[in-house]
């Protein structure tokens, strides 16, 4: 599609939908997931506060010194709002156990969210005002996403820092009530610091892109609202977004439908894990619990996996902790042993020794498949009696029982926020945010807070 009109292309079309949601639009099942979303990331961002990464990051920034405007969830201490949305950042994937959807290949309400809630806590901003610009920035980064998939991430690009950074400056220009062209403008600045390099996964950087991409589109949203400009069409425009960063073009895509939304497709992570990883894991859990299996019954494994997964989680000689995260040998061979995959404990080096993990790691095999969906997998045990068990997975489907998956989220959200809120704290968060639209967002984050008796 070739449009020679910027305030009829891409851009101009996806910020006007955008910047045009309200809360009347959105189908009861979107508002619950979204609030969902937005559980699930405040409770790894107050889990993953005190990895390193973001103590590194904390302690940079108050190096650094600067105005007090925003709160740093689980510590509680204070930083400049740009500061705190990079630290938060850091933090809401140190874990690597946030949301996900595959039309970024990436995790949208990780990078989106902390940057908001900075900006609305220095705002004094609504609950209901966040709610719906985190709604209006993750379908908009989907959208970008949908033009430049799969052959953006396929090229080597971290999509939930390179196209989430655009969802990022367009959530915090719709808080700051920028205009339709100060929101373009906020896009083009923001999709020319696009970046994160996949090779950097199984490292502190992949995380890092995360909490870079918050602060970058959080600051070109300020830019913008100061009168810095851009490109207006930033994610068409000939050496733009999209046609520098991906062999891809899927402008109908794009655009189609304006009355879908992707939140529908969110994926939720319930191993700590790459999200690669996960149906390899859910046929392991299968084939232990049909077949009974213990680690001296297995033989040998075969993991078949679409050949994306090559470059995302396919490392065959885990070393560090980061690193079994993104090991599809050591995630299969951790649940076939029987060992709770929700556990971050269970992603550490002393796990990483343990000898029948090792042999299990050894003695599988991964396959590369062309042409499956993102996330299908087999997974064959040959047995020492000479059985050949299968089981066969596909993660990339969103659940349809919503109610269910909010129970087990929930269930997530207790474990791994009471070790620092407390319960009283942490069934607290939980109520403010499905009752986001009543609390302001300087309330929400103090209850982010861990409490005296649990630091």
């Amino acid at each position: 599609m070739t449009v020679s009109n910027p305030d009829s292309g891409i851009t101009a079309v996806l910020t006007r939908r955008a910047l045009s949601l309200r809360r009347e639009h959105l189908p009861s099942e979107v508002d619950t997931l979204a609030r969902q979303c937005l559980l699930d990331v405040l409770g790894v961002t107050v889990a993953g506060h005190d990895d390193a990464l973001p103590e590194l990051m904390l302690a940079d920034m108050q190096a650094q010194g600067g105005p007090v405007q925003a709160t740093v969830i689980g510590s509680g201490q204070r930083l400049g709002m740009r500061q705190a949305a990079l630290v938060n950042g850091c933090a809401a994937h140190a874990l690597d156990f946030d949301d996900v959807n595959l039309c970024i290949n990436g995790h949208p309400s990780a990078v989106i969210l902390p940057p908001l809630l900075a900006l609305g806590e220095h705002l004094d901003a609504s609950g209901e005002a966040l709610f719906m610009a985190f709604m209006s920035g993750y379908e908009f980064a989907c959208r970008a996403g949908v033009l430049v998939e799969p052959g953006h991430y396929a090229r080597g690009y971290h999509a939930t820092s390179s196209v989430g950074v655009l969802g990022v400056a367009l959530s915090c220009a719709r808080l700051l009530a920028l205009d339709e062209m100060q929101t373009r403008h906020a896009v083009g600045i923001a999709a020319t610091q696009a970046a994160g390099l996949k090779g950097m996964f199984g490292t502190p950087c992949k995380p890092l892109h995360v909490g870079l991409a918050a602060r970058n589109g959080l600051e070109a949203a300020l830019w913008a609202s100061q009168g810095l400009t851009s490109r207006p069409d930033a994610l068409e425009c000939v050496q733009g977004f999209a046609r520098t960063l991906s062999p891809d073009f899927h402008a109908d895509e794009a655009l189609a439908d304006p009355e879908r939304f992707y939140m529908r497709e969110n994926l939720f992570k319930y191993h700590a894990a790459c999200y690669g990883t996960h149906s390899a894991i859910e046929c392991a859990l299968q084939l232990r619990s049909e077949h009974k299996l213990q680690a001296h019954d297995i033989e040998s494994l075969v993991v078949r996996v679409e050949s994306i997964a090559d470059s995302t989680c396919n490392i065959a000689d885990p070393q560090t902790s980061a690193q079994a995260k993104f090991s599809l040998r050591f995630a299969t061979a951790l649940a076939l042993l029987g060992m709770d995959t929700a556990r971050i404990d269970n992603y550490s080096p002393t796990q990483l020794a343990l000898p029948e993990l090792q042999r299990l790691r050894a003695n599988t095999t991964v396959e590369l498949v062309a042409g499956w969906g993102t996330m299908e997998t087999e997974v064959h045990v040959h047995t020492r009696d000479g059985r050949h068990l299968k089981a066969w997975a596909d993660t990339g489907i969103a659940s349809r029982e919503i109610a269910r998956q909010g129970e087990r989220l929930a269930a997530k959200f207790s474990t791994l926020t009471t070790a620092h809120l407390g319960e009283a704290g942490s069934r607290a968060l939980a109520d403010a945010v499905q009752r986001i639209e009543t609390v302001s967002v300087r309330q929400l984050m103090a209850l982010c807070i861990a409490s005296k008796g649990t630091r």
